[in-house]
């Protein structure tokens, strides 16, 4: 009897094979192997109900591995507990812009942000380190001008040598739903949608409502150049305009 008890115990303290899943796939996830790696979160499920606890580096990490882990399937709600390791930056405040630039220029596609260093003062961005072309170059300057926020850009950044390197690493598609929001709130032009994003194998679907067509357009186009994004299913539609003009 005494060791039936135990055993009984012994199992009703182990986590559900699922619940037991959804942390492993939570962790295996690109935002959380790459972009969260230099953070301590914590990741514990019970019947689908994710709770995240821990500490990250600024509110920008915070909303990322929450909208990585709803991303993931099985995953019912997500319980956001994470703080941060220091007073959290004010919402239009330098470090809080660098946050935004840094996280921009890591999910933006064809751009090595590895290597990159951003400084933000008084609303000027100030990029340095090296890349691997002129095009680069350029792309990292437009990418971070269309942060809301920056008034302008100083681009102190050097071409490499030895060229591009290229990045074979795929992307998840919970990580990529995370970052393509992240965008679509970053840029200039898109911040004020309310859109909603899935992705499946690669390609995100985007739905929600668009105050043109032209705002509509650009927010296929932000979520395009997330990098790892194959395609885009823009199924957005336009306050007043039952179809295209």
């Amino acid at each position: 009897m005494i060791l039936h008890l135990a055993f009984a115990s012994l199992l009703a303290a182990a986590p559900p094979a699922a619940d037991a899943a959804l942390e492993a796939a939570a962790r295996r996830t690109f935002a959380f192997r790459v972009h969260l790696r230099e953070d301590a979160v914590r990741v514990k499920a019970r019947n689908g109900v994710v709770t995240l606890t821990g500490t990250v580096e600024n509110p920008f990490h915070r909303a990322l591995a929450e909208e990585t882990v709803l991303g993931l399937a099985g995953v019912r709600s997500v319980r956001n507990r994470l703080i941060l390791r220091a007073e959290a930056p004010p919402a239009a405040g330098d470090a809080w812009l660098e946050a935004k630039v840094r996280a921009a220029l890591r999910y933006r596609r064809h751009l090595e942000a590895g290597t990159l260093r951003v400084e933000v003062k008084e609303g000027v961005a100030t990029l340095t380190g090296e890349v691997g072309s002129e095009a680069e170059r350029d792309l990292a300057a437009s990418t971070a001008e269309d942060v809301d926020g920056i008034k302008a850009v100083r681009n102190g950044l050097t071409v490499r040598r030895d060229g591009p390197r290229s990045v074979a690493e795929q992307v998840d598609d919970a990580t990529l739903t995370a970052q393509v929001k992240a965008m679509l709130l970053t840029h200039k032009g898109t911040r004020m949608l309310a859109t909603r994003v899935r992705t499946v194998r690669g390609v995100v679907t985007l739905r929600g409502r668009a105050r043109s067509w032209r705002e509509r357009a650009l927010a296929g186009q932000v979520a395009w150049e997330v990098r790892g994004v194959k395609r885009v299913v823009n199924r957005m539609t336009v306050r007043g305009s039952p179809r295209p003009p």
